[in-house]
């Protein structure tokens, strides 16, 4: 009877009431649910499954760092000429006799003085009378004041242009593995691009300890990163690939924790096993172990729901609702393993996207702004780590192990501010902070060492924060349509970094040594301003199409009047 007076009184108005409603009602329940529906609803978003699943992964990115072994096995070591004339004979002689300025000019390692010819002196007896010291040449062969380093193994001494190729290479192989690793992932699946890149750097990296020349050592290196640098984005899929959107960004923090361990583990074994021959092969054996992976791990959902391998689908998901105490209803799961055909796929506008880039002065403004700041990052990132091993005074493998450690509050300060403060005024202060430590550092007196480190560790706090927001920040400034290619864009420009920051250690001694720290700094002051000139994302919406990407940050009014 309710019902009944309620469609008497209310018939005049049946788009209201009526077949209206009932569209309505039909096409909420109609509407088609994806996993992470799934995640928020009935499997739950970050439950024993998934925190088992990242204690997994959480290995091979620990394992993905020690491709940064050459920091320790390709490193500089103090060395001179070898003076024959006083009868020195090999490499491992005393560095520094009595003598040795009657041989050498001050404050060099590279030149000597010219032999008189009027006789030899002795180990224990070399007069300068036996030099013509108004003349001075390059040295032909050196003497070295420790051995555990390609250097002395291969006789690099004054060849630091060839000895830094190695951090270069390196560098230049994760660029490489790039569209080789995405290609295997989207083909194969998450878990053999895991294990297969996994097999690939503890083989090559093995193979390197046995190296018996200096370019093999830098082939092996350039082939180790370009077959298994895709380690640590093959973990860092499969660790995100099931967390619910809420875990995400904390997921995200987790993981780059994992590789500052991996940092740390590779300082301790540097520290403890030598020479490094012995520590890269203590770094790479355990690494085949992960091999057993393959059968350890379940295949990614979202792949196998991508490639349309629904049994196998149905499988992993009844896993982890089992593995969660949860369960899945009949019908999520029927339309998960039914999804509608997807939309046409039609062009917004007849341009292509550099032409769209060009027309929009708001994404022109973005597309030449962006990779600025992935080059400072990796720049500033990589550099410090590298040249923390050079700082004087203090203990090189403590220098690293303690530089990688502040990453991982670094880290987890920006999950916490992120969503508070805003993601613009986040990476900026990430920037600032970072550029005013390191110009600090470089006018702090070489006698105050713990200063210096202090200084120097903060600084990798700041630009930390800066890695953790840059992904996110990139991502919410650009539209869905053009978001994977100009976020890979400006991650791929940023690359240039990386590969120049190994370069950083030639120009503080040949040259000054606070040019790197004053380069880091004036770069983090550069990007940092250039964050500001960009508008806040928090509390947006992410962008889905041009018109948009170009009304974030404008007012509401103008928003409406631009659409």
């Amino acid at each position: 009877m309710a019902e009944s007076r309620k469609g008497s009184v209310m018939s005049d108005r049946p788009s209201v009431t009526g077949s209206n409603r009932m569209a309505r009602k039909g096409s909420v329940a109609e509407k088609p649910i994806d996993l992470d529906d799934l995640l928020i609803n009935e499997l739950g978003q970050f439950g024993r499954f998934q925190v088992r699943m990242i204690m997994l992964i959480s290995v091979p990115m620990i394992m993905s760092a020690f491709m940064s072994e050459y920091i320790f096995s390709a490193a500089a070591i103090p060395h001179r000429c070898m003076i024959p004339e006083c009868g020195e004979t090999s490499e491992n002689a005393v560095f520094e006799p009595d003598w040795l300025s009657n041989a050498m000019p001050n404050n060099t390692r590279c030149e000597r003085f010219e032999s008189s010819q009027i006789g030899n002196g002795s180990l224990d007896y070399c007069p300068a009378y036996l030099f013509e010291q108004s003349r001075t040449l390059e040295c032909e062969s050196f003497v070295y004041e420790k051995d555990n380093s390609v250097v002395y193994d291969f006789n690099l001494g004054c060849k630091d242009n060839l000895r830094v190729l190695a951090g270069t290479l390196n560098s230049v192989g994760t660029l490489l593995v790039l569209p080789i690793i995405g290609f295997i992932s989207d083909r194969w699946g998450r878990r053999l691009a895991l294990t297969l890149s996994v097999f690939n750097l503890a083989l090559v990296g093995l193979i390197r300890a046995f190296s018996v020349n200096y370019p093999m050592y830098l082939v092996l290196q350039l082939l180790q990163t370009t077959v298994g640098a895709g380690t640590y984005s093959s973990a860092y899929i499969f660790a995100t690939e099931l967390v619910g959107p809420k875990y995400r960004v904390v997921t995200s923090a987790t993981c780059a924790s994992m590789f500052a361990i991996g940092q740390v583990v590779l300082g301790l074994v540097a520290w403890l096993v030598q020479p490094w021959r012995y520590m890269i092969m203590t770094l790479h054996i355990p690494c085949f172990l992960i091999i057993s992976y393959y059968w350890l791990l379940s295949e990614s959902v979202r792949w196998l729901l991508s490639k349309k391998k629904y049994d196998e689908a149905k499988e992993v998901l009844e896993k982890v609702a089992r593995v969660n105490k949860k369960q899945i209803s009949e019908k999520s799961m029927h339309s998960l393993m039914n999804p509608p055909p997807p939309p046409p796929v039609t062009e917004g506008n007849d341009y292509g996207l550099i032409k769209t880039i060009i027309k929009s002065r708001v994404l022109l403004r973005r597309v030449c702004t962006t990779p600025i700041w992935w080059i400072t990052t990796t720049f500033v990132y990589y550099g410090l780590s590298i040249n923390s091993t050079a700082l004087v005074g203090t203990n090189m493998y403590l220098n690293f192990i303690l530089t990688c450690a502040i990453e991982i509050p670094g880290f987890f300060t920006a999950v916490l501010i992120l969503d508070r403060v805003g993601r613009k005024i986040t990476l900026s202060s990430g920037f600032f902070l970072s550029a005013a430590f390191n110009i600090a550092f470089v006018f702090v007196s070489s006698d105050l060492t713990t200063v210096r480190l202090v200084l120097f560790l903060l600084g990798k706090f700041g630009i930390s924060i800066v890695f953790t927001s840059l992904y996110l920040f990139t991502s919410e400034l650009y539209p869905t349509q053009y978001r994977h290619t100009l976020l890979a864009f400006s991650s791929m420009i940023g690359r240039l970094g990386s590969i120049t920051a190994p370069l950083t250690p030639l120009l503080a001694d040949n040259y000054w040594h606070g040019i790197p720290n004053l380069m880091f700094g004036g770069m983090g002051l550069i990007s940092g301003c250039l964050v500001l000139t960009q508008p806040e994302t928090l509390g947006t919406k992410m962008p889905d199409t041009l018109e948009e990407a170009e009304a974030i940050g404008k007012p509401k009014s103008k928003r409406q009047t631009s659409t």
